[in-house]
């Protein structure tokens, strides 16, 4: 019950902090559904939180940029708004800081994504050090874990699990890559559903971040991988006349996994958000209905809103755990044994 009160809280938090936009565009008979998602899950250079009457309550973001002709430039994104500042503007196609020329500057600005990032990087730090300090102060042969290490401990050892079952041997090599993966991931997925500060940035369904990720995957598949594994793709014991088309497919498949892993994790998380929302925009189009459909989907709305987000919270689990269960894979693929060692 507990868990059903706090969804519907973030299902209503959720139809509060939709972008102002659609309620202005509610009256004035329309209300573009894309334009209000894209805009709140998209990246951005601030953070909006809700509207107050016609006030919109936001945190306004350091943008960092650098022209060739007049060098670097710090600001907030509030000089952005209403006007060009020192040259720059906003492109309303793409959303980022474009010069007056539209030449792309050097952009290296705190956004709404890298905010998000450092945020969620700075409590998955508290989170490791609670755990290893409690475990440093009690002798765990005597004492069960308590407090966030007893949250911490069942998942530690399901990936623990996971490498010793895919790796084999050399697992510890590897166990706290994947935990990283694994608790950055999950982590990352639980506060993108939150509809709230610090929460709502939808970070793993950016493609830069699972790309990434996957490309980590892929450097440790690709530079720890034994001898067995470089001649299985360059040399493989099949026959002459499939000698020269083998390391081609091989070389491929090997490609196509970080790529799996990337769009896998980026599609699976975006898709949720965007039903989700959408749901919840349907309150606001059938605002103009009268009141009796508007109230009874307004229902509908909030109830499905409520299953949709109990079933992210299972996908966010799910994709982490997929996720790093494919990485130990493919490590534990780059190191096969033979017979004779």
């Amino acid at each position: 019950m507990r868990l059903k009160a706090f969804i519907t809280a973030m299902m209503l938090c959720l139809a509060l902090t939709l972008p102002g936009r659609a309620s202005a565009q509610e009256e004035e008979g329309k209300v573009d559904v894309p334009e209000i998602i894209f805009g709140h899950i998209g990246d951005s250079y601030e953070w909006h939180i809700t509207d107050i009457g016609e006030t919109k309550v936001c945190i306004h973001l350091p943008v960092i940029v650098h022209s060739k002709t007049t060098g670097w430039h710090v600001f907030s994104s509030a000089r952005l708004e209403e006007a060009e500042y020192e040259g720059f503007h906003i492109d309303p196609e793409s959303g980022k800081v474009v010069e007056a020329d539209g030449q792309r500057p050097f952009d290296i600005s705190i956004t709404k994504n890298v905010l998000s990032l450092m945020i969620s990087a700075v409590l998955l730090l508290v989170i490791i050090l609670s755990t290893a300090r409690w475990y440093r102060r009690h002798d765990v042969l005597s004492e069960a874990p308590t407090g966030i290490a007893a949250y911490m401990e069942p998942l530690i050892m399901l990936v623990h699990g996971i490498a010793k079952d895919s790796i084999g041997e050399d697992y510890r090599r590897y166990s706290p890559y994947l935990c990283m993966a694994f608790f950055f991931i999950l982590l990352n997925n639980f506060l993108g559903i939150v509809p709230f500060f610090p929460g709502g940035a939808n970070l793993t369904g950016n493609i830069a971040i699972t790309m990434v990720l996957a490309l980590c995957t892929f450097l440790a598949v690709n530079l720890f991988g034994n001898k067995h594994y470089y001649k299985e793709i360059f040399m493989p014991d099949v026959p002459g006349f499939l000698k020269p088309i083998m390391p081609i497919i091989e070389v491929f498949s090997a490609i196509m996994k970080p790529i799996s892993l990337t769009i896998r994790l980026f599609a699976n998380m975006m898709a949720g958000h965007i039903l989700i929302l959408s749901l919840v925009c349907i309150i606001f189009i059938m605002a103009k209905y009268g009141g009796v459909l508007f109230g009874s989907m307004s229902v509908v709305s909030v109830l499905f809103g409520v299953f949709c987000d109990m079933l992210e919270c299972l996908v966010a689990f799910i994709q982490a755990y997929v996720f790093t269960m494919l990485s130990a894979i493919y490590i534990g693929l780059s190191r096969p044994k033979v017979e004779h060692e």
